[in-house]
């Protein structure tokens, strides 16, 4: 699935709901959704749970684009734009920059 057809999707299923729920409140539930992506992350790569990892990066997915709906963002385009197949600071692929932290 592309990823403008995702966004797409979470238009149809949630719009309605999203647009009387707004921006401010859109943005909570992202955060949130960010925050239990981080309690499953934070016991380390020993004891991960990658199916309820798995779900919390959807879910942030989800939440993003609903966002992006709510603002007239096209995820992909604005993705291709600040990302295009190459490092947008060496313009290099795969990356090439010495300075990246790993």
């Amino acid at each position: 699935m592309k990823i403008s057809d995702f966004q797409e999707l979470m238009k149809t299923l949630y719009y309605h709901q999203d647009s009387k729920r707004g921006v401010d409140r859109t943005f909570i539930w992202l955060v949130e959704e960010i925050g239990e992506l981080a309690d499953l992350l934070k016991y380390g790569p020993h004891n991960l749970n990658l199916k309820d990892i798995s779900n919390e990066m959807a879910d942030i997915v989800a939440w993003t684009s609903s966002l992006a709906n709510l603002l007239n963002i096209d995820l992909e385009s604005a993705l291709l734009e600040k990302y295009p197949k190459k490092c947008i600071k060496c313009n290099n692929n795969p990356c090439k920059c010495s300075s990246r932290n790993t």
